[in-house]
């Protein structure tokens, strides 16, 4: 695909620095693991997931990073104390966390998101370098459907090229252009802002028990958000929501040799 369409020429650009993670789910379906941690902190060959992801964005120097809480705040603080270098950490703490979703957790962040950023879910496990090309602005990360996988898809435009379409809540639908979303996303500041605008729309309507997909979904659709792909098909990442995905993660990494530390 690549060599039919390139994404926009990013010579001249500077690569994002700073992250944007969203970690104030209860990480319910991890249950007894999450009972007396976050899901972010859960280990998964011998690292934590939150681990992993730092160290990725410390081989990218990535100078900032923001994360959204809720629930065991001061444990996440005392693991990014000791880890986070010269990275300036920043955190918003949700309230809310128990009656509402990410919608609202990306809500909470408007304000502090003064730059290009890269926004990604605390759950994923991904191999460092495909984050490569998720540093420069108005990017998601998409793969291949999987038979593990579920839940959101987009579509590319009919000659196969990176440019988003369509984002599909819930559907799961396999074609040639079909991809599944990775929750990974990049953005400009000028993007940024009117995913914010849409955000303030969407909670001012009380909509706070929706994904931020939706709100994605519907910019795509009506022609105020411009995203290219990334495929993050040749090499491994996997999101762990249940047990289940832990033990087949966790099997998966040792058959690619995935290393243990984050860093290649």
């Amino acid at each position: 695909m690549k060599e039919i369409y390139n994404l926009k020429n990013t010579e001249n650009s500077e690569k994002i620095t700073t992250a944007l993670v969203l970690a104030a789910g209860t990480g319910s379906r991890l249950s007894p693991l999450t009972n007396e941690a976050p899901k972010c902190l859960t280990v998964v060959n011998e690292i934590e997931i939150l681990g992993r992801l730092v160290e990725t964005l410390h081989q990218y120097k990535f100078k900032r990073l923001v994360l959204v809480i809720g629930p065991f705040e001061q444990q996440i603080r005392d693991y990014l104390k000791k880890i986070s270098k010269d990275m300036t950490i920043e955190y918003i703490v949700s309230p809310l966390y128990k009656t509402t979703n990410n919608i609202y957790s990306l809500w909470m962040a408007r304000e502090k998101m003064k730059e290009s950023f890269v926004l990604i879910e605390s759950d994923l496990i991904f191999k460092p370098s495909l984050l490569e090309e998720m540093l420069f602005p108005n990017r998601m990360a998409v793969s291949h459907i999987l038979p593990w996988m579920n839940g959101t898809t987009i579509t590319v435009d009919k000659e196969l090229t990176r440019k988003v379409t369509a984002i599909n809540l819930g559907e799961h639908v396999i074609t040639e252009k079909n991809f599944k979303t990775v929750n990974i996303y990049s953005f400009s500041l000028d993007s940024w802002e009117k995913v914010g605008n849409r955000l303030d729309a969407w909670i001012l309507d009380g909509k706070v028990n929706d994904y931020y997909e939706a709100v994605f979904s519907e910019m795509v659709a009506d022609g105020s958000l411009d995203l290219d792909c990334v495929y993050f098909d040749n090499e491994f990442w996997y999101e762990i929501d249940t047990m289940e995905d832990l033990r087949e993660c966790e099997k998966n990494m040792l058959y690619t040799k995935e290393p243990l530390s984050a860093i290649v």
